[in-house]
């Protein structure tokens, strides 16, 4: 195996760790009644204990209600999640050195709306994913732009700024480039492949955050690009 090889390696294996937490998480902490503070002092508390999760590297975020149509910058007033209510949950945990960055979208009830929402982010994912991989040459305002037409198509808006960022060894945001290169936004006019300022092969996270601004409901779903 090549250096590369390792690196693609080492990052599939800590967001398969990150899955595990999700699927616990899944299992045992998300419920009616609990306020997204006290689901981010648990969901700390059970990384720590069942995976050994000391650092993160950006902060947690749990947003529910009409806080899923806030993005990561925002700081809405905190809410309580209710009996027929959305979630979503997004996390860096950092397994041995490597950064992992998953998001993943929960649905307490049977809403239509919300269930369809749920599901459509996790297909938009999917299809992002196909036509990165199909557009050797993709910028990341393109694969912006692709995003927005899926949320379009499926009724919604794109709530994200972004659609995709790197992601590395901790800290990844300490390489010495143009950070500004590191998002795909609108602005973003550079192929997304290539090498990093070390000579690294670029690896991305795709991030989908579809809303409803008029339900106040929003969906998130978000891991590797590069990588799987």
């Amino acid at each position: 195996m090549t250096i590369e090889d390792d690196r693609a390696a080492a990052l599939a294996d800590a967001q398969s760790k990150a899955a595990a937490l999700f699927a616990r998480i899944e299992q045992s902490l998300i419920r009616p009644g609990i306020s997204e503070s006290q689901l981010t002092r648990e969901i700390a508390e059970l990384g720590l204990r069942e995976f050994g999760i000391e650092r993160n590297w950006h902060k947690r975020l749990v947003r529910a209600g009409a806080n899923t149509i806030s993005v990561y910058d925002d700081d809405p007033p905190e809410l309580t999640l209710g009996e027929d209510d959305m979630v979503f949950v997004d996390l860096g945990p950092i397994f041995e050195a490597w950064e992992a960055d998953f998001g993943r979208t929960y649905v307490l009830g049977n809403d239509p709306a919300k269930l369809r929402l749920r599901d459509d982010v996790a297909t938009a994912f999917a299809a992002g994913k196909r036509y990165f991989q199909q557009h050797p040459q993709i910028t990341g305002s393109e694969l912006f732009r692709y995003l927005q037409s899926l949320a379009t198509q499926a009724g919604w808006a794109f709530g994200g700024s972004i659609a995709a960022h790197l992601v590395g060894e901790y800290p990844h945001k300490s390489l010495p480039e143009n950070l500004s290169l590191g998002y795909a936004d609108a602005n973003h006019h550079q192929p997304m492949r290539g090498l990093d300022s070390l000579g690294r092969q670029r690896h991305w996270i795709l991030e989908i955050h579809f809303v409803d601004r008029q339900r106040q409901i929003g969906a998130f779903y978000e891991e590797l690009l590069t990588v799987g």
